[in-house]
């Protein structure tokens, strides 16, 4: 696992008043991770270049979280902004609970079933309202596959493998 790796946890999608305000629709479970006086990385999507930004204040608001940062003091410099996401280092984050784990570190796992057949890599993760869905695809076809315990035998990060017993049908 790369524990250094910056992970998105957010997109500033607008503005929000006069001095500053950002709009931002967060991708972590939590709006803690946007606690005042926390360094967060600001990057344009597609470009390899970050710049640290101190978070000034946050809270919730409808959909989405308003957020200031120290150095944005008006609208046209939040304007300017739009558009890029904040990530943090993966070593920042807290360990998980036992028994769970950030879909960043799911993501690209190599997915076999209870035999050691190869079913395809995760490549993504839907939530839903009662258990998230992982989705697994190889050469071009895809499987979803339930994020229960009954169907999640073993995951082993350092092996980058999850193994699966799949429900009849799947």
């Amino acid at each position: 696992m790369k524990s250094d790796r910056l992970l998105c946890i957010g997109k500033i999608v607008g503005v929000h008043g006069l001095k500053g305000g950002l709009k931002v629709k967060s991708h972590a479970e939590s709006p803690d991770i946007f606690t005042p006086g926390r360094v967060l990385m600001l990057k344009r999507p597609g470009e390899t270049s970050e710049r640290s930004r101190v978070i000034a204040w946050a809270q919730p608001h409808q959909r989405v979280l308003l957020v200031g940062l120290e150095d944005v003091p008006d609208r046209i410099s939040a304007e300017l902004l739009v558009g890029d996401e904040f990530h943090i280092r993966r070593s920042e984050l807290p360990a998980p609970e036992e028994d769970a784990y950030y879909w960043a570190d799911l993501i690209g796992l190599k997915v076999v079933d209870a035999e050691d057949v190869l079913l395809g890599r995760l490549t993504a993760i839907l939530p839903t309202g009662s258990n998230d869905v992982y989705v697994v695809k190889k050469d071009g076809d895809e499987i979803l596959v339930p994020a229960l315990a009954s169907v999640v035998l073993d995951i082993d990060l350092t092996a980058q493998t999850m193994r699966v017993d799949l429900p009849e049908g799947l």
